[in-house]
């Protein structure tokens, strides 16, 4: 601060003498830091497994992919050979997965992959379905529009109350997540 310098300009100093300005009070704590990345707040986990592969024919910056049970690759992003990348993350999760890659420079490629459950089922006239099952009580959407009915081949999938999520894969293959109430 310099020599002739006040700590607050003129202005200021007036309106909060004259009762212009508004003290507001920090934000109160409330014991809960919701934010991961403070020292102490575990993150969930994302990925089961990572694993690095050099894949000189793959092309592009990234790639995800779904490997099936059959063996079979479903390319959603990325081109050329990624039979590599899938070699590689399969020493470390069984399938079926989905895996996300990156190009580390050169022919170089991280890739991480999460195990999925994949179920065939029969077509409900949309590629996102979630039912809602709580106690007698059965709420099903289709694409984001509440249908009426139920769709007892996702019921079978699970005991109790929960919230089954499927979403379509290629044809009659869904990947499916069980969340319980």
């Amino acid at each position: 601060m310099g020599l002739f310098r006040r700590a607050k300009p003129l202005h200021e100093r007036l309106a909060d003498e004259g009762g212009l300005v508004e003290h507001r009070p920090g934000p109160l704590f409330t014991g809960m830091i919701p934010e991961a990345g403070i020292h102490g707040v575990p993150r969930e986990r994302q990925y089961d497994a990572v694993a690095t592969a050099d894949a000189p024919d793959a092309q592009g910056q990234t790639a995800t992919f779904v490997g099936l049970a059959d063996g079979s690759l479903l390319v959603e992003e990325g081109e050329g050979d990624l039979t590599p990348l899938a070699d590689a993350i399969e020493q470390e999760v069984t399938r079926p997965y989905r895996a996300t890659a990156v190009r580390r420079g050169g022919a170089q490629w991280a890739v991480a992959a999460q195990r999925l459950r994949v179920v065939e089922l029969p077509e409900p006239g949309g590629d996102e379905v979630e039912l809602v099952r709580n106690g007698d009580e059965r709420v099903l959407v289709v694409d984001g529009e509440r249908s009426f009915g139920t769709f007892p081949e996702l019921e079978r999938l699970t005991d109790g109350d929960s919230v089954i999520r499927a979403s379509r894969l290629d044809g009659t293959l869904w990947e499916v997540r069980i969340d319980p109430l």
